[in-house]
């Protein structure tokens, strides 16, 4: 369904602003792979009474990573435990006064894993609009100032984990892996209008678990990487490791490989390093690479390798210097893979628990914020696990920071921080 809610030419009256260096506007940061931009910094030592800037309570606990735009930071979260009032909450980045909540109802109860949480996903925003998926409640753009300007009913999404995929912008276009679920597609919507511009099926084997009872599910946000006369999105799904036209949502190449014995799922996002496309399955899953450049099915041409019995992976890697570097569950451990084989070049045990959140780098360190509220600072070492700091919260963590203007911003089961010197 459809619902134009204000006309489109009312965006020339709104006095927004363009996005420039200093802003974190998406899941994973302005170029979509958990890198600031050149000349950012952050603060390196912060604790609960140490350079904290301010901090506000959140609602309801939640996994949806802030944002942020000029002075304006967006996140999801849900108002109640059950996940019917859906929303998306704006602050002053700067002292945290909340500026704005729009929130959308929802009349059914989703099933849900004891450890997600309703509106996990992470919002997009241009500078103009910022939009946000509610998964079954709904795809919603609004202006920065709160005003509704269009939202999309794209179905149902049932699935005993939820849904958790994050919208990325592209050339006017809102991309999003709309799944998992009975139906799995990708989609570009039209940022000013709301309107379907292209949308591509992605058949599988059911919304739960493969034929053999096994749990499946893909809960990626996808990759956009820039080619000779255009750009590939990329998704890791339960089955395969697809990439699409931008432009047309045509299918370019796939790459089957992501199958094993102890389920088909996919968390992470793909990697770009070297060329290549770095993927890390779920539940202790496999990892492969891919040389992109290919057509059609390209698992015998294309992929470099394929290793079985990973770490559990949840959150995304940074890839720097030619090495990837992971923060990984069930064990909680760093490591750092040499993308061209696959191999570990060190993996050792992090602190304070295990790692759901996504690594991201600033100002030429890495952070990881742990499950129990610790980040890890620390420097990409191909050789050995370098750390320059270890701070706590003291709160539960599964969102991913974000870095913007000199500051971090990390989202806790209980609050949003502002950390800064």
């Amino acid at each position: 369904m459809f619902r134009n809610a204000w006309p489109c030419l009312l965006l020339i009256a709104l006095g927004t602003r363009s996005l420039d260096a200093a802003d974190w506007p998406a899941f994973r940061g302005p170029s979509n792979n958990g890198i600031a931009a050149e000349g950012e910094t952050a603060p390196v030592d912060w604790g609960p009474e140490k350079n904290i800037r301010w901090k506000v309570s959140m609602p309801q606990p939640g996994n949806s990573s802030p944002i942020v735009v000029g002075r304006r930071l967006f996140i999801a979260s849900s108002e109640d435990e059950e996940g019917l009032q859906r929303s998306l909450y704006c602050f002053d980045a700067d002292d945290g006064n909340k500026l704005w909540t729009k929130t959308v109802p929802f009349d059914r109860v989703m099933p849900i894993h004891k450890t997600t949480y309703y509106c996990a996903s992470t919002p997009a925003c241009d500078g103009k609009r910022v939009v946000v998926w509610h998964g079954s409640a709904g795809l919603h753009c609004y202006d920065v100032d709160g005003r509704p300007l269009w939202s999309r009913d794209l179905g149902e999404f049932r699935h005993m984990y939820s849904y958790a995929s994050s919208p990325v912008l592209h050339k006017g276009r809102v991309i999003l892996h709309a799944g998992p679920g009975k139906r799995v597609f990708v989609t570009a919507i039209d940022l000013a209008t709301g309107k379907t511009l292209w949308e591509t099926d992605e058949a599988g084997e059911g919304s739960d678990r493969n034929k053999a009872g096994k749990p499946m599910g893909s809960w990626t946000t996808p990759l956009i990487v820039p080619v000779e006369g255009g750009a590939r999105i990329i998704v890791s799904f339960p089955l395969r490791v697809v990439a699409y036209d931008a432009d047309s949502g045509k299918i370019v190449w796939t790459c089957g490989g992501n199958r094993h014995v102890r389920g088909d799922m996919a968390y992470s996002s793909p990697v770009f390093v070297g060329g290549n496309c770095f993927v890390t399955g779920g539940f202790r899953g496999v990892s492969m690479a891919i040389r992109l450049g290919g057509s059609g099915d390209v698992t015998r041409t294309h992929r470099l390798f394929r290793i079985e019995d990973n770490p559990q992976n949840i959150g995304s890697a940074v890839a720097t210097g030619g090495y990837v570097y992971r923060a990984n569950a069930w064990g909680g451990t760093l490591d750092c893979v040499d993308p061209a084989t696959g191999k570990l070049k060190w993996s050792e045990r992090g602190k304070d628990g295990d790692y759901w959140a996504s690594v991201v780098m600033v100002d030429g360190l890495l952070y990881a914020t742990s499950q129990k509220g610790t980040t890890i600072v620390y420097k990409p070492n191909p050789k050995q696990l370098e750390i320059v700091a270890a701070n706590q919260l003291n709160e539960t963590c599964q969102a991913t920071p974000a870095v913007a203007d000199g500051r971090i911003f990390i989202r806790t089961m209980k609050h949003l921080y502002c950390i800064g010197d």
